[in-house]
């Protein structure tokens, strides 16, 4: 078994410094300053009489997009102050109107900005809303509802997005529909929590507005041309049409990393099948996709290169291009978009196609519209499953890297008497039949095994399932607390490593991402921290309680002399791992050994960057200081297989 010689922690310097997101804030006038201040503690005295009331995040947007900006220096021209001082007037409205019983902007229509309190952190985050005249009108039918995803700033503080969603409509208000705007947590392409935000901003919209589900757009331009690429390709049932324009939609050929020499660690290559929507071109063979560029527009490769992978499925993009246009809507184009989406809502979606194509990498996106992946037989490997109701009314699956699947159809979805059988033939083998369900569905789960496809439940030992398939990244996309250790470290190497590696988690998470993690000590995490969130363990054995009570249950071997995970090994007075893992005291939930995001300040100066670095697990020597690009010297990294065990194989 190799062992490592560690040293102690060394210094590596940066080439260049990277990018400070946000950027450095300038100051605002005292008087300003001054007057913020006391709006605030006036607003925070208005909100105590509403404090449970349901709409109250209504108001909090206002509050905490202030007190953030006057907290961290996150005021980017000295006009933004005055701005600021607006909205904590709108608040203080608002609160003096909850607390006598009304809330007019609920029923307004025009430019309207709403907040939720999202399932990850605990924190309140905004959305705008187009909403049109006479969406309340008696007898109207469901409205359809335009995501619309932003372009990149580095200066969308929750001051300056909050501003511009009431005071401009957008690029795009079509008269027939609510248009949404999430913030996304602030600028990173709508991946990670961003992806998160999107959709609890419309699950908001669609608990308060009556909303067509079978007329929903995903739309977006630059940055939200990429963010449309991606959220349209990994949730396509979910829309009627997807319009991105400009952006980027992979990171290879859009970076041009060959040509530069740059030459990714293999795990990090395999983990762009998480947000490379070329992937998952097949997934649009059910939901319309129209693509915008500008003729002399760089970012026309993203448009390009979709339309070689659809093509390769045998589809053809729809294309509209902007003659001689640089990075911006052509006029004569807005109208044709405009035109081909209302053709496409006029249809609506398809929620029961008679057939269907879904590719996958990941449990992370298991459906397509009637059937869900239920188990793969290797993950960040491509699953494909292709689907047909026969006209005898069979149902006949082809699949590739699939262990298991749900085939589900709603009530009313299965448009044959329900009491005809309807077998399932998978990999051209009888697999079993749909049973009928009291609420008038139909459903059947399905397993491979050794002799075949048979009908069976989901297995529920410990594997990789949706939500729980790691890598280290999929622990912040759902409910997490950082828990950080109180006891005395193995080395003061690792000690010192846990500290700067923790703060900056808790940091970055911040200015990254919009929110303040749930932060506790070890001694203070109860049952409900362990039955509701993922518990992000810094330290060791010896240092963090709650680690030392699970240690002996993961798949490492950890003393005050040696780590291992599997054949690899190292000194543990100079190394530390870093994994995601079921955890022991709560297998539907994940604990994570010491890391946030991987992604690190390295990948500020572009979207296209912020990609996972880290895949399941991974032993880090800190002879090598953590720095922009990575925690330490990765010596060792790999995926566990799909019972969460590590992979016998030798990797690259």
């Amino acid at each position: 078994m190799k062992t490592l010689a560690l040293t102690l922690l060394a210094t590596v310097v940066f080439a260049q410094a990277p990018k400070s997101l946000p950027p450095p804030g300038v100051a605002i006038p005292a008087a300003v300053r001054a007057t913020l201040e006391a709006k605030l503690k006036e607003l925070n005295q208005n909100l105590e009489p509403i404090a449970k009331h349901p709409l109250l995040p209504d108001v909090l947007i206002f509050r905490d997009a202030v007190h953030t900006a006057l907290t961290y220096n996150e005021f980017f021209k000295e006009d933004e102050g005055l701005k600021a001082v607006k909205l904590l007037e709108e608040g203080l409205l608002r609160a003096r109107q909850l607390a006598s019983g009304q809330s007019p902007w609920t029923t307004a229509s025009g430019l309207i900005v709403r907040g939720y309190i999202s399932k990850i952190d605990g924190s309140v985050q905004p959305y705008g809303l187009v909403i049109p005249a006479g969406w309340q009108a008696s007898g109207a039918a469901p409205w359809r509802l335009d995501t619309w995803l932003a372009g990149r700033s580095d200066v969308r503080s929750e001051v300056n997005f909050l501003t511009e969603r009431m005071t401009r409509p957008g690029e795009f208000a079509p008269p027939d529909a609510i248009v949404l705007h999430p913030y996304g947590r602030y600028c990173n392409a709508t991946k990670f929590a961003g992806e998160v935000d999107v959709l609890e901003a419309q699950a908001s919209v669609k608990s308060r507005y009556r909303i067509d589900e079978d007329r929903a757009f995903i739309r977006g331009f630059s940055m939200g041309g990429a963010s449309s690429w991606h959220i349209g390709a990994h949730f396509a049932d979910r829309w009627a049409g997807v319009a991105p324009g400009a952006g980027f939609a992979e990171t290879r050929e859009y970076q041009g990393l060959e040509k530069k020499g740059d030459v990714r660690p293999w795990y990090e290559q395999k983990l762009w099948r998480w947000y490379d929507a070329t992937e998952y071109a097949a997934n649009f063979y059910n939901t319309p996709l129209i693509a915008y560029s500008g003729e002399i527009d760089k970012q026309i490769q993203a448009a390009q290169i979709m339309q070689r992978y659809l093509a390769q499925e045998g589809m053809a993009l729809a294309h509209v291009i902007g003659p001689n246009t640089e990075h911006k809507y052509h006029p004569d184009s807005k109208p044709i978009l405009e035109s081909r989406l209302a053709a496409i809502a006029k249809t609506g979606r398809d929620t029961y196609p008679r057939t269907l194509r879904f590719t996958t990498y990941t449990l992370r996106y298991n459906r397509m519209r009637w059937i869900t992946v239920d188990a793969l037989n290797q993950h960040w490997e491509r699953a494909r499953v292709n689907a047909e109701i026969t006209a005898a009314g069979e149902i006949q699956i082809q699949t590739q890297n699939v262990a298991g699947l749900t085939i589900h159809f709603g009530s009313g979805g299965w448009q044959q008497p329900l009491d005809r059988k309807v077998s399932v033939r998978i990999d051209g083998q009888p697999a079993g039949q749909l049973q009928p369900l009291s609420d008038q569905s139909l459903q059947g789960s399905f397993s491979k095994t050794p002799t075949g496809w048979q009908s069976a439940s989901p297995n529920e030992s410990l594997r990789k399932r949706h939500g729980l398939q790691g890598p280290i990244d999929d622990a912040f996309l759902s409910s997490f607390v950082m828990v950080l250790p109180s006891g005395k470290p193995q080395s003061e190497a690792t000690g010192k490593w846990v500290e700067a590696e923790s703060s900056r988690a808790i940091r970055n998470w911040r200015s990254l991402f919009r929110g303040a993690a749930r932060v506790k000590k070890d001694s203070e995490i109860t049952d409900a921290d362990i039955a509701a969130s993922n518990l992000i363990l810094w330290g060791d054995p010896a240092s963090n309680a709650v680690l030392a009570r699970i240690a002996a249950k993961l798949p490492l071997e950890w003393n005050s002399s040696k780590l291992s995970i599997g054949k690899n090994s190292c000194d543990a007075q100079g190394c530390m791992p870093v994994m995601v893992y079921p955890n022991p005291l709560n297998p539907k939930r994940y604990i994570v050994l010491n890391s946030g995001p991987t992604f690190r300040e390295d990948s500020n100066g572009t979207n296209s960057l912020q990609t996972p670095r880290l895949p399941d697990f991974a032993l880090i020597d800190l002879s090598e200081a953590p720095g922009p690009v990575r925690p330490g010297k990765v010596v060792a990294a790999d995926f566990f297989n799909e019972s969460w065990q590590v992979p016998n194989a030798t990797r690259p």
